[in-house]
């Protein structure tokens, strides 16, 4: 490398710094949007998801919305907006950024919701759970139906509904935090039910992933999102 080359790589590299510009790309903006780290290894969560699958799922299907998403908005007064008011305001935008931002938005909030550690919920939120369903078994039952039941792709939910626990579900990307939403309220619990989340392992058994899918839950962040 000459001095030239030289210095104009530091230049570079000391602009793309400062200033935010993406990497190998001078004089192009960062994309507003990139895809999150897992908090554990794609293997973590075996048996019940399996290391290809989490790989798979992560590195190219959650990648494959941050993209789009990040296509959908360029030039947009999008890029300036956080992905929840982007979300919350769904009906203002085309279909484009509903099902990649969706689809952003539900896996990042899926893999905080999964934990290679088997938990139980604490006193205070089985209490709730009682108080709502009347045992956590009643709660487990209404969500792997609503989560088995769903035709074709989606998702299923628990959701804090003016101060009350509900179980919902939606089609596609969409997500309770949606204004065209059919049920609103927001998030405390979803499970993907797209054949992508579990074909690998589970073929055509959807009913036995989500039966799985309790050995995974992260019931503390579950009580965080619910404060």
């Amino acid at each position: 490398m000459n001095r030239k080359s030289f210095l104009g790589t530091i230049f570079s590299g000391v602009f793309i710094s400062k200033f935010g510009f993406a990497k190998n790309a001078p004089g192009v903006f960062a994309e507003p949007f990139s895809l999150p780290a897992l908090p554990y290894t794609y293997n973590a969560l075996e048996p019940h998801i399996d290391a290809l699958t989490m790989e798979i799922h992560h590195s190219r299907h959650h990648q494959a919305y941050v993209t789009n998403l990040n296509k959908a908005i360029v030039g947009t007064p999008a890029e300036s907006i956080s992905l929840d008011e982007i979300i919350k305001n769904i009906s203002k935008y085309p279909a484009a950024v509903r099902n990649n931002g969706g689809g952003h938005w539900n896996h990042s909030f899926f893999w905080k919701i999964l934990s290679p550690q088997k938990q139980q919920p604490s006193e205070k939120l089985l209490e709730t759970i009682n108080k709502n369903f009347g045992s956590l078994e009643k709660l487990q039952s209404e969500f792997n139906t609503a989560a088995t039941s769903r035709f074709g792709s989606g998702w299923a939910w628990l959701i804090v509904q003016d101060g009350k626990l509900k179980i919902c579900s939606t089609p596609n990307q969409d997500n309770p935090l949606m204004d065209i939403a059919e049920v609103k309220g927001k998030p405390v619990l979803g499970i993907d039910v797209w054949e992508h989340a579990y074909y690998l392992k589970y073929q055509n058994k959807r009913a036995d992933y989500v039966k799985a899918f309790w050995n995974l839950v992260n019931w503390q962040e579950v009580e965080q999102l619910m404060k």
